[in-house]
Parts: C-alpha cells; sequence; structure tokens
C-alpha cells in the first residue's frame, strides 16, 4: 500500500516495472539523486500500485498519483546514521493500520521530520541524536504530525 524509498530507489523501482524510460544504476542504488528528480517516478508508480509513494530525502514527497504532498522539517543528522528510512516504513505501516496509504505515509513523514527537527536541537552529534530522536518519536503527538509544515498540490 506504501512504497518508501529515498529518490534513487524510487526512480529505479519505476524503471525495473518498465513505467519509465532510463538505465539502472548498476546494481547499486545510492542516495545522490534529490527529492524534487523522483517526483515523476513517485507519481508513476502510485498510479500503476494504487497506493501511495514516499521518496525521502531534505524534503519528502508523499503522493497517491492525485495529489503530491512536500512535507518539511528533519534534520541534516539523520543522513548520517543508518536504519532512518527502515524505521520510517515502519512507522508508515503502523500508520496504514489506522488511515489510507497517503494520509498514513504523510502522517509518518511528518512525525519524522517533527521529531528530527526537534532532536537536533537537543544533541551534540550523531549519537545523542539518534536518543534524542526517539524520545522525540516516543512523545509524539497528533497536534505535532499536523502541525508539521507541508504543502499540497494536484499532480501533472
Amino acid at each position: 500500500a506504501i512504497i518508501r524509498g529515498n529518490a534513487s530507489e524510487i526512480i529505479n523501482l519505476a524503471r525495473i516495472w518498465k513505467l519509465q524510460e532510463g538505465s539502472l544504476s548498476g546494481g547499486t542504488v545510492d542516495s545522490s539523486a534529490k527529492t524534487e528528480d523522483a517526483a515523476e517516478s513517485a507519481v508513476l508508480l502510485a498510479e500503476y500500485t494504487g497506493g501511495a509513494v514516499a521518496v525521502s530525502g531534505s524534503a519528502d514527497y508523499v503522493t497517491d498519483g492525485k495529489y503530491a504532498v512536500v512535507s518539511y522539517g528533519g534534520s541534516p543528522l539523520m543522513e548520517r546514521g543508518t536504519g532512518y528510512g527502515c524505521a520510517l516504513g515502519g512507522i508508515a505501516a503502523c500508520c496504514l493500520v489506522l488511515a489510507e496509504p497517503v494520509t498514513a505515509a504523510l502522517c509518518a513523514v511528518n512525525a519524522f521530520n517533527h521529531a528530527g527537527r526537534c532532536a537536533e536541537k537537543k544533541c551534540s552529534g550523531t549519537g545523542s541524536f539518534r536518543q534524542a530522536f526517539m524520545d522525540e518519536l516516543y512523545n509524539m503527538t497528533a497536534e505535532k504530525i499536523a502541525h508539521n509544515s507541508f504543502e499540497i498540490a494536484e499532480c501533472r
């Protein structure tokens, strides 16, 4: 119901499923592509699957193929650690229990972006950031998720 990946992963998945032209990145997928580079791929994947696609990056892009949402926040320290993307996928799956795919994906990325922004203010490095980030997620509320900055637009 939700596909989540960095921009390079989303672009390559659209190419693997032959939804887009282009060559694959040689068997490895890095995080060098920017979120906006994957917007078209994300829309095509969402239309193809009937679910939602969440592209992680400095700003996160969530779409159901009809509407696109860009969620702001987070922290550059999230790029310096491992497991944040996988954890985001897990949070999105938890949200999916209570909401349809695009709403679940948006709630998950907004929660992560809010937690990342707040954790960065309380830490002195990547180790203390991870701890502060987990504490922020633990103390997350619906109000914090709803008030994280995001923009909505129609696709195409």
